[in-house]
């Protein structure tokens, strides 16, 4: 059953736009979005340039991108993207599995990342997380996220700004960012801590304050940088 307040319904189903230059991924993920009704694959492009130009043509929720293009990347376009569509989602779909590309994916304002050929892919999925105010991130590549965290932290105990970092958040704030940080929609996160969906975006939006950030990725990134886990 998918509640009937989230976002992407059968009668309202979430605008896709999907650029890889790879023909054939392009038609395993066109083929997995399709199949799902709350999905509604506007478009597809194999460059930047086409990209760019479907960007601009139509109005769209969540573009589906590759990093390498031939004649861009996919950092360029989602930076495109955020220019001219601020609200539309961004999700990476790369071979690429390593934590520096996420974390400028994530600077840019992406809120996803699909390491291509995974055997936890699931892009309709992903779509619809992102859509609801969450993130997705690969398992095996968030748990590497995550994997940084416990170092800074122990590097970064001494470094200019990271006590005050941390010192910014309550203790309920961190458990929200660190739910974040794992791809949790706020509905699970509320669920996951007894609080209503509501009083999640409401710490989430503490957080944009106090870190001086936009979007769940920018927060993870700076909680990163900081040693804030």
């Amino acid at each position: 059953m998918w509640p009937g307040f989230l976002n992407g319904q059968a009668e309202q189903p979430v605008r896709v736009l999907l650029v890889d230059d790879d023909a054939n991924m392009r038609r395993v993920i066109a083929h997995e979005l399709l199949a799902d009704l709350r999905i509604d694959l506007l478009s597809e492009g194999a460059s930047m340039r086409e990209g760019r130009r479907l960007i601009s043509q139509r109005e769209f929720d969540v573009m589906l991108v590759d990093l390498n293009l031939g004649d861009g990347t996919g950092f360029d376009l989602i930076e495109h993207m955020k220019a001219v569509r601020p609200a539309a989602e961004a999700i990476v779909i790369s071979a690429m599995e390593d934590a520096q590309h996420a974390l400028h994916a994530f600077k840019l304002g992406a809120t996803g990342y699909l390491v291509k050929n995974s055997w936890f892919g699931n892009f309709a999925q992903a779509v619809l997380q992102v859509v609801n105010g969450g993130a997705s991130i690969t398992p095996g590549l968030a748990r590497r996220l995550l994997g940084k965290f416990e170092p800074l932290h122990t590097r970064g105990a001494g470094a200019p700004g990271s006590e005050k970092a941390r010192e910014q958040l309550s203790e309920r704030e961190k458990g929200v960012l660190q739910l974040v940080a794992s791809g949790n929609t706020s509905t699970a996160i509320g669920a996951r801590l007894n609080i209503s969906g509501q009083t999640v975006n409401t710490h989430i939006k503490n957080i944009y304050r106090k870190f001086n950030v936009r979007s769940r990725a920018q927060a993870v990134s700076f909680a990163a940088a900081h040693g804030v886990f």
